[in-house]
């Protein structure tokens, strides 16, 4: 299992940060890297929601396994090659003082053997080039939006 953490400081308040996450079917809207997002359930948050991101070619699901208002959303990502076995992001939200530190951990799993592992570390960074792009595309939207 490999794990990536990224990280960015905005000068939002942590609900005001907190109301762009939790807008789950929206992503396409701030996140540079997602073409395309919608709702496949009709539950819009918390635990069990689901959307499709639609990033180039490539189409995924994602279905929210841990929901802390204003402080934690994390969900499983289906829909990556299938060596992997499982990939789940994490958002966290510390609020610091009138800012909201923003950390994005992708955790993935593509199994215990060497060969496996490697795979597990290509994969990570492939995430974790797409974290830095939404935490950037989160906070410019942000900064948008006081404006």
């Amino acid at each position: 299992m490999v794990e990536i953490a990224e990280k960015v400081t905005v000068t939002r308040p942590a609900d005001e940060t907190w109301m762009v996450l939790a807008a789950f079917a929206t992503i396409a809207s701030w996140a540079p890297n997602v073409d395309h997002s919608c709702l496949v359930t009709e539950q819009a948050d918390g635990v069990g929601a689901v959307r499709r991101v639609q990033v180039g070619r490539n189409a995924m699901l994602e279905r929210v396994v841990e929901w802390e208002p204003g402080r934690r959303l994390a969900y499983e990502i289906d829909g990556l090659p299938p060596i992997v076995r499982s990939a789940t992001n994490t958002w966290r939200l510390e609020e610091v003082g009138a800012s909201t530190t923003v950390s994005l951990t992708s955790t993935v799993d593509t199994g215990p053997r060497p060969p496996q592992q490697l795979a597990a570390r290509v994969v990570g960074r492939m995430l974790a080039r797409a974290s830095r792009q939404m935490l950037h595309g989160l906070e410019r939207h942000l900064e948008e939006r006081r404006t």
